[in-house]
């Protein structure tokens, strides 16, 4: 039996009305509550308690966002397109993780630093104020983008890898230039959270949007860090598995 969403929002939580019933819409698809197609405005508009002008700025971002689909004079279905499986194992790559779904695969580099950053610096285990290098960089398939990532190498041992990484559109293909031969994932944590505004645009969802977050390191076969990674996924394009 499908599970009824609450249908309730809050207005002095600070976030969007019409956002919030976004995500109560999104969540009543995934539970199977709404199967084919939404309910009319006005039923909608009832459900939580606003105006037809909030539900319709909520629609209209799921139909941005390529959840809904809007047909005038029969009413707002709900798109079924399938969603890419995304493999999270010991070895993931992301253009073998998607082979046998997508015709097409590339990476692109968006933008790169040299910078101090505590942070990344102790996931690669290196000391607090080493240099590393920021990467950030869009995955795409078939022309779709599918995920958003920041990515962090040790600025010593990979001096010049943003200009590999653009040459190339791989991390593989840029970490064998420097004799990293294999690399394999040592630890992965993975969240869900509203795309922030960048990522917005560059995977070019609507507001409210939700992305799955993967926060990893890669070591070489010595077991020592090579990689530092944030990777966000959109969320109603793709799914995690994990092996």
């Amino acid at each position: 039996m499908a599970t009824k969403t609450a249908g309730r929002v809050d207005r002095r939580s600070g976030i969007a009305l019409w956002r919030q019933i976004a995500d109560q819409i999104r969540q009543a698809i995934g539970t199977g509550e709404f199967v084919e197609r939404l309910p009319p405005e006005t039923v909608l508009a009832t459900r939580f308690r606003v105006n037809r002008h909030t539900v319709r700025g909520a629609i209209s971002a799921l139909v941005q966002e390529g959840v809904l689909r809007a047909e005038q004079g029969r009413g707002t279905f709900i798109e079924r397109k399938r969603k890419l499986a995304y493999p999270i194992g010991v070895r993931t790559r992301f253009s073998e993780g998607l082979q046998g779904q997508t015709r097409d695969r590339r990476g692109v580099l968006l933008g790169h630093a040299v910078e101090a950053d505590p942070r990344a610096a102790g996931a690669l285990g290196l000391a607090e104020a080493a240099a590393v290098v920021r990467l950030e960089t869009l995955a795409e398939a078939d022309g779709r983008p599918v995920s958003r990532a920041t990515s962090f190498f040790d600025a010593v041992r990979f001096a010049g890898i943003a200009a590999r990484y653009a040459e190339s559109g791989s991390v593989t293909t840029a970490l064998k230039s420097y004799g990293v031969s294999d690399y394999f994932r040592m630890s992965t944590s993975i969240s869900a959270r509203h795309a922030a505004d960048q990522d917005l645009a560059d995977l070019k969802l609507a507001p409210g949007a939700i992305v799955l977050v993967t926060a990893y390191v890669n070591v070489d076969p010595e077991g020592r860090p090579v990689q530092f990674s944030e990777t966000r996924f959109a969320a109603d394009l793709v799914e995690l598995t994990v092996s």
